[in-house]
This record gives structure tokens, C-alpha cells and sequence, in this order.
């Protein structure tokens, strides 16, 4: 990845650099020429050319002044009707000269000046000495005249070539400079924005390896932050998993050894002969086995449930009969243990009208257990009371009892598996410890919950939440 970084990081810092510098070469060089020969300067070797030209043309140096009368325009020559002709707006390198502050001399073949731009040695004779340092002007390899420039700036191709190299050298250096800059900026960067991505890695890693504690350090709040805090809290769930799992298989071991401990121990003593072969002692063995399958079967249920895999043979379930069947099962169990059982007012608000869509069977297990659980917290002389709530969107159903109470230090521990708040009831007596765990899990597979709290007058509520029937559902069932 860091490397991915520094040749990221690289190409977006050398590549804008190398177009701006062959860009550069390029555009210098037409821009020095335009300013240097066309659109400013006249170089020596152009203005000898210009006038032997002129000369050829003219066959003398007569009115070679007016090839340096202002006008602004760059000079050009025609030869019409036999004759030299001046277009008018001529006279570019007059003001050019002018601007660079140049002196401009030209003499015949014989030396005599016959041009002065400061109009003062018209007429003056160059010494031959004088003549070896002054520029000669040639017409079909004939000495015409000579040129001299004195003062200011003249550039000949040569010089154009040298500052234009010197031009390229800047360029280049500025470039490599630029370069080694962003490059070292590349490095530090590619390693700053790295250092998250190595450390998820490592992390990562050390998951995969069993180390389910590990954690990375949230250093932002960008996307890489967001990205380390998710890891963090994947890593959370997959470490809290984990414990449950583990707790989960030491609970089913627990749960399987009594009875199997109980069962055994009572046919090991009946095949000793240590207990009769009676239908009594049968009996016991019997039901430690149905107990095991009751625990098992939970289990499946469970499993299925928390997969998302427990088939539902979901219909049209009105909440009043479903209500009325429980009350009837638990009927008896009630009056026995001196509790009495109380179900909603079925006039009231048209309760009897109310219906969701659901899995009978599955819906009276949920109610089936926590009427069970009310059952076994109420004391003889209490009162379980069945309540009825509805909304636009929901039913509520609630079970009250009148015991004792969940303890505040294990209500939201209630619905885990296997978790039992008074843990000196056996197992024959307190159930499985799965009932509740079941339950909500079953609410939530129809689209519901099912949730526990105190009440302010005493006892246990519990709550179930089912969403009820659309149109749209009754069309599809």
C-alpha cells in the first residue's frame, strides 16, 4: 500500500512538472524569437540580410534612410516599376534601435558612412583598421558596404540559442528541485497515510490468529477513521460472540450433564439390582430423557430462530381467540397453585375484531412461556392479567403478574440464554433457562419484540409488540 502511495503521490507530482516544463521549452522558445526578432528585436544577421537586399535592389546605398523611418510597422520590401518601394507604416526598426538604444552606422564599399542613425559621421571615412571590426554587407560574394552598431542590444541566432539553453537549464533545475521536493512530500505522506492501513492490517492479523482483543487507534475522523472505528466495533461483536459462544457450549454441557448424570445413575442402580425394576423407577429415568429432548428441542428452535431459518406457517391469527386458547391451557395450572388469571375486556375498544399475521403455533409458544414464567414467580393468592393494547401499526400484548419482580441488576440479562435471575431453582423447576430467549426470538421473526420491565406497583410485565394486519397482507395470505 505505501508504495501504491509514493507512486501515487509521485506521477501526480512529476507528471503536471513535465508537461509544464517541455510547455515551457516550447513556448519559450517561440516567445524569445517573437520578442527578440520579429516583434522587437532585429538580429544582426537579419538586418546585414535586409540590407543587402536593399542594396541589391537599389543598386546603391541612396535612401537607405528610410528603411529606419518610424512608423511602427515591421519594414518590408518590394521591388515595383523598377524601383524601391517603402509600404507606408514602415520604419519598425527605427523604433526599434530607438527603444534599444543603439547606434546604427552604414558605409559604402569604400568605407565612407553614408548612414548615421545620430546623423553625425555622414560622410566619414572608416580607417581600414577600424573596418576589420565592423560588420561587411555582401551582394553575390561582392563587399557592398559595411554595418556598425554601437550601444544597446543586438542578438544574432547564436545568442538566441544560448539564452534559450540557459532558459531550458532553469527549467530543468526548477523541475528536478520540484521533483525531489514532492517526492520527499510523496515519501512522508505515503507513509502518514499508510500507517492506518498497516496497523488494520496487523489487527486484522491478529484476529485471524485468535488475539479477538485487538483493537487499532482511531486517529481521525475520516474515512480511514470511520474505517478503523467499524474494525473496532466488528471486532467488539466478534469478541462478545465469541464469549457467548464459549458460555453457551459450557451452559449445554451443564444442562446435559444433570440429566444424563441422573438417568445413568438410576439404570446403572436398577441394573445392579440396587433399585427394583418398577415402573416408578422407570418413570424417572423417563423423564430425564424427556427432559433432554425438551432441552434439545429448544436448542433447534433457538438456532433456527437466530438464523433466520425457522419455517413460519403464518395466517390470519385474531389476537382474542389466540388469547382465550392460552388462558384456557394455563386455566388449570392457575387455579391449582391458587393464582388467579385474568384476560382483557374484550368490548373495549372492539379488541375482538384485532388480528395479526403470524404462525399460531409459534405465537402461542411465545405467550405459552411467558405465562409459564408469570406461573412460576407468582405467589398462591396472586394474580396474573393478561392486557391488550393497540395501536395503528401494532398489538401489544402484556403479562402481568403480581411477584416479586425482576431484580434491577438482571433485567437486561433476562432474555440471554440460559440465564436464570434466581439461580437456586433447579432446572426441573426454573425450566430450561431458554424459554425467554426463545420467546423473543420468535417475536422477532414476526416482525416484532418483546421486552421486560418492573411495575411501579410491583411484579413483572412483559411485552409483546406484533405489528398488525395490512390490506396488502391479507391480499397475500
Amino acid at each position: 500500500m505505501t508504495k501504491k502511495f509514493i507512486l501515487a503521490f509521485t506521477s501526480v507530482v512529476l507528471i503536471p512538472i513535465l508537461i509544464m516544463v517541455w510547455i515551457t521549452r516550447q513556448t519559450t522558445a517561440s516567445e524569445v524569437r517573437a520578442f527578440m526578432f520579429p516583434g522587437g528585436m532585429v538580429s544582426r544577421e537579419e538586418l546585414i540580410r535586409i540590407l543587402a537586399e536593399y542594396y541589391q535592389a537599389q543598386g546603391s546605398w541612396s535612401g537607405v534612410e528610410t528603411l529606419f523611418a518610424t512608423g511602427g510597422r515591421r519594414w518590408r520590401h518590394e521591388w515595383q516599376w523598377g524601383q524601391w518601394v517603402m509600404p507606408a507604416g514602415s520604419g519598425m526598426m527605427h523604433g526599434m534601435m530607438g527603444r534599444m538604444n543603439q547606434r546604427l552606422q552604414i558605409a559604402d564599399e569604400e568605407g565612407r558612412v553614408v548612414y548615421d542613425s545620430l546623423n553625425q559621421n555622414i560622410g566619414t571615412k572608416w580607417s581600414a583598421e577600424y573596418l576589420r571590426f565592423v560588420d561587411a554587407i555582401r551582394v553575390e560574394n561582392r563587399t557592398v558596404g559595411y554595418l556598425a552598431v554601437e550601444g544597446g542590444m543586438i542578438f544574432s541566432y547564436a545568442d538566441e540559442r544560448q539564452l534559450l539553453a540557459r532558459l531550458n537549464r532553469a527549467a530543468i533545475v526548477a523541475a528536478v528541485t520540484a521533483g525531489g521536493i514532492g517526492l520527499v512530500v510523496a515519501i512522508l505522506l505515503s507513509y502518514s497515510l499508510g500507517r492506518p492501513i498497516r496497523e488494520l492490517t496487523q489487527a486484522a492479523a491478529q484476529i485471524r490468529s485468535g488475539n479477538l482483543s485487538q483493537r487499532v487507534r482511531v486517529r481521525s475522523q475520516d474515512e480511514i477513521g470511520i474505517l478503523a472505528a467499524t474494525f473496532n466495533q466488528m471486532a467488539d461483536a466478534l469478541e462478545k460472540a465469541e464469549q457467548a459462544r464459549q458460555r453457551m457450549t459450557a451452559d449445554i454441557a451443564h444442562e446435559l450433564r444433570n440429566p444424563l448424570a441422573v438417568q445413568r445413575a438410576h439404570l446403572e442402580a436398577m441394573i445392579d439390582g440396587v433399585y427394583p425394576l418398577s415402573i416408578e423407577n422407570l418413570q424417572i429415568a423417563l423423564e430425564q430423557n424427556q427432559l433432554l429432548l425438551r432441552l434439545v428441542e429448544d436448542l433447534r428452535t433457538l438456532a433456527l430462530a437466530e438464523s433466520g431459518h425457522l419455517p413460519l406457517d403464518k395466517t390470519t391469527v385474531n389476537v382474542a381467540e389466540l388469547i382465550a386458547r392460552i388462558g384456557e391451557m394455563f386455566h388449570a395450572q392457575a387455579m391449582e397453585r391458587q393464582i388467579r388469571l385474568s384476560l382483557p375486556d374484550w368490548s373495549k375498544d372492539n379488541f375482538s375484531s384485532l388480528e395479526v399475521l403470524g404462525d399460531p403455533m409459534r405465537l402461542e409458544q411465545i405467550l405459552g412461556n411467558l405465562l409459564s414464567n408469570a406461573l412460576r414467580y407468582t405467589p398462591a393468592g396472586g394474580e396474573i392479567a393478561i392486557g391488550l393494547e393497540k395501536t395503528r401499526e401494532q398489538v401489544k400484548i402484556m403479562v402481568k403478574d403480581s411477584g416479586p419482580g425482576i431484580p434491577e441488576k438482571d433485567l437486561p440479562h433476562i432474555f440471554e440464554r440460559f440465564y436464570r435471575a434466581d439461580r437456586s431453582r433447579s432446572r426441573a423447576e426454573g425450566g430450561s433457562g431458554l424459554g425467554l430467549t426463545i420467546a423473543r426470538n420468535l417475536a422477532v421473526a414476526h416482525g416484532g419484540w418483546l421486552e421486560a420491565m418492573n411495575s411501579p406497583r410491583g411484579g413483572a410485565i412483559f411485552i409483546l409488540s406484533l405489528p398488525t394486519k395490512r390490506k396488502e397482507d391479507a391480499v397475500s395470505s
